[in-house]
């Protein structure tokens, strides 16, 4: 007995079924690969050079919160973090193509940018026109985060410029009784952006700079502006600059023979200072977010263990150097995790919107009540500064030598 071939043709009803199970099977395997893909955090920073060593600083502070986030579980319902770095070798258009390929091809949720405020500059109109967050833990350039942008997707956990040179000025004032400051700065988008506040800094306080001198950052002799400092009358040095140049300038006084105060923004933390610029870099003074010398509360000796546990070069506290790489990573990271839990997303647009959700966060730095809103996007204030020197090539607070 033979079937009619028509008793093999499928119903329109059956065919709907069919095609509505699948689809489900399909929705339900997707469902279940996506909650188990990592969410990708993107750092771009210099991870050789000069400045290698506060990349790796911060390198360290996002891996050790990160695995604090992955042992309670992870995000959005079980997915862990992952870390992918790009090294950018201290070079704007490197770093450019380095973020590109962390949001293109990695697909990471938030780009955390590194150590140079050029390159931070040069990445943020990419992550706004992509709408992808980006986080700065070192670079402190005002406009990184004031971009102008309508709709901001920068947050930084770092020193601000604009906030550090009313610092350096009334510590200047405070401690060697500066009258008439000298202006030393790199001849970059990170100096402009410090004599633009060094500049406003000190009109508000009636004081009138000796003098305002470049460099630019491959300079190996800064004898003829210091030179034309002290014929001016300076009596306090600003400096700011990255390793490199900052040492040459501690060189450069040596050579003169002039002793003269020095109040630096933070760039000589970033590497081989002391190395570089010889025994008299102990005569710098540099502003920190966090120092891990002296007495900590329950979040730094978590993070000393842990750095201590996972890095065999870490045997002390003088070990975690720069310390304001670790911490200001460590909360960044923490901070970034919130909001993507606020958001329930790692959707641009939704993590950007949860920075503004986050309540409260007990952080390394500080504790955080609310630290950003649409209008404020830097989450460090002017409080939460501290003065560091260089002994014995540990960075230590001023005035403190164990």
């Amino acid at each position: 007995m033979t079937l009619s071939s028509k008793n093999f043709l499928p119903t329109r009803r059956t065919l709907i079924e069919t095609s509505v199970a699948i689809a489900l099977v399909a929705f339900s395997g997707a469902t279940l690969a996506q909650s188990g893909e990592p969410i990708k955090f993107g750092l771009v920073t210099a991870l050789s050079g000069q400045s290698a060593l506060a990349g790796e600083s911060i390198s360290r502070g996002m891996q050790i919160a990160i695995d604090e986030i992955n042992a309670k579980g992870g995000l959005l319902g079980g997915r862990k973090v992952e870390l992918v770095r790009r090294d950018d070798e201290a070079n704007p258009a490197k770093g450019v193509i380095a973020a590109r390929e962390l949001i293109y091809r990695e697909k990471v949720a938030v780009v955390f940018g590194g150590l140079d405020t050029p390159v931070s500059m040069a990445i943020v109109p990419l992550i706004n026109q992509e709408k992808v967050p980006f986080m700065g833990p070192w670079a402190a350039g005002t406009a990184i985060t004031k971009n102008g942008a309508e709709t901001n997707f920068a947050f930084r956990v770092s020193a601000v410029d604009e906030i550090v040179d009313v610092g350096m000025l009334s510590y200047a004032q405070k401690t060697f009784n500066a009258k008439k400051p000298g202006l030393i700065l790199v001849n970059n988008p990170w100096g402009e952006s410090n004599e633009r506040g060094l500049k406003a800094a000190m009109s508000a306080k009636g004081v009138t700079p000796a003098g305002i001198e470049k460099f630019e950052g491959n300079d190996i002799d800064m004898v003829p502006q210091l030179t034309r400092l002290k014929a001016a009358g300076a009596d306090t040095l600003f400096m700011v600059g990255n390793v490199g140049p900052s040492a040459q300038v501690v060189k450069s006084l040596d050579r003169m023979g002039w002793k003269v105060p020095v109040v630096s923004h933070w760039g000589p933390a970033g590497g081989r200072f002391s190395e570089l610029a010889g025994p008299n870099a102990k005569d710098v003074h540099f502003v920190q977010t966090y120092s891990f010398f002296g007495k900590q509360g329950p979040v730094g000796e978590r993070v000393i263990k842990a750095m201590m546990a996972k890095y065999p070069n870490v045997k002390t506290p003088a070990d975690i150097t720069p310390a304001v790489g670790v911490a200001n990573a460590y909360d960044a990271t923490h901070l970034a995790a919130l909001a993507i839990q606020a958001a329930g997303s790692t959707q641009g647009d939704a993590v950007r919107q949860g920075f503004y959700k986050i309540d409260k966060y007990e952080g390394l730095i500080k504790t955080y009540v609310k630290p950003f809103s649409p209008a404020v996007h830097d989450a460090v204030t002017s409080d939460d500064y501290v003065w560091a020197q260089f002994i014995d090539n540990r960075i230590v607070p001023v005035g403190q030598t164990n």
